[in-house]
């Protein structure tokens, strides 16, 4: 079972927020950073996403909208559930993070990864995940408004504005000059991965500083950490079990099932983070510690399920099920990271 390295950075930030938080002029700086940061990470976003491979997608249309209702419909609904948890074991601040966390895109990067080991539709997992990261530019606040409200930690409806200015707009931007900035972007497509990465743990230590300096982290007890960690295992297990036996009850064939499954059931760290550096402001240290930790989680748990579904028996017709996992290889290459 992996251990993300990303992740390890990510808590080395935290640490050192934890240490030498940003104070006065020094947190003015670093919130202004880290808004210049997530507005560029949303232009590469949009510079990145294949228009045409979007539309090709659309030819699969009960896949995505499989996938769609999963990330956006059911996984909301178990956030909601999770409601009646409070206070006996979770806080309301640590629920509001679990809430944010069921609204959140899936992952794109991941998910071929582990649709690719598994032997799935590694094209519709591209697809799935690219049209989910989109949406959810869209749906995410608009999820947030309705669920979290004024109680979200300092959500409120300014919020929408500001995911406009620094999500939206920068993402079509990126959209619109794709056309002449698309090549370099895949010339330097690793470069660019570690300014991406190197942009979100820019955003992790303005939030967690944020909080140190508030004071916000005596709010957090061992006991309620190992409490969320259980709840967000009994999610997960929930959307992978929902998406696997919902998938054959659609009739979707084993590949697209695998798809399905692993785009379905994950949430992105890369696009959740800045979202809620944006919707929580100061609060957003708390907001984004049950998506950090779901984030290990289902790459762990999902890795250990790819290598099983790897070793099932092939369908009858070896030959044609054997062709999409040559051509995701490639398609792992040159795929689109967006968590």
């Amino acid at each position: 079972m992996p251990i993300d390295p990303y992740i390890l950075l990510l808590l080395g930030t935290v640490g050192l927020a934890a240490l030498l938080p940003a104070r006065g002029t020094g947190a003015d700086v670093a919130s202004g950073a880290s808004t210049a940061a997530i507005a560029f990470l949303f232009f590469l976003y949009g510079a990145r996403l294949s228009t045409r491979e979007a539309l090709d997608g659309l030819k699969h249309w009960r896949l995505h909208t499989t996938v769609l209702a999963c990330t956006f419909v059911i996984f909301p609904l178990l956030g909601l559930a999770a409601r009646g948890l409070v206070p006996v074991i979770l806080t309301h601040p640590l629920y509001q993070g679990l809430l944010f966390l069921t609204l959140v895109p899936s992952t794109v990067q991941s998910s071929i990864a582990f649709t690719s080991i598994a032997r799935g539709n590694v094209p519709a997992a591209i697809c799935a995940g690219s049209f989910s990261s989109l949406a959810g530019i869209v749906i995410t606040p608009l999820l947030a408004a309705a669920l979290l409200g004024n109680s979200g930690g300092g959500f409120s409806a300014d919020s929408l504005v500001k995911i406009m200015l620094q999500l939206l707009a920068p993402f079509l931007a990126g959209q619109v000059l794709r056309r002449w900035i698309g090549g370099f972007i895949t010339r330097h497509k690793k470069i660019l991965g570690y300014v991406d990465r190197a942009s979100i743990l820019l955003v992790v230590y303005t939030a967690f500083s944020e909080g140190m300096v508030q004071g916000i982290w005596h709010q957090v007890s061992a006991a309620r950490l190992a409490g969320l960690l259980a709840v967000e295992a009994v999610v997960l297990a929930v959307m992978l079990t929902l998406t696997w036996y919902g998938g054959k009850a659609l009739r979707f064939d084993r590949e697209d099932r695998i798809a399905i499954q692993f785009a379905g059931s994950k949430k992105s760290l890369a696009s959740g983070l800045p979202m809620a550096s944006v919707l929580f402001g100061a609060h957003a240290s708390l907001a984004v510690l049950p998506l950090m930790l779901f984030h290990q989680m289902q790459l762990m748990v999902c890795a250990v399920i790819a290598k099983r579904r790897a070793r099932d028996p092939l369908p009858e017709v070896t030959g044609t099920a054997a062709a999409p996992t040559a051509a995701s290889r490639t398609a792992v290459g040159t795929a689109t990271r967006s968590g």
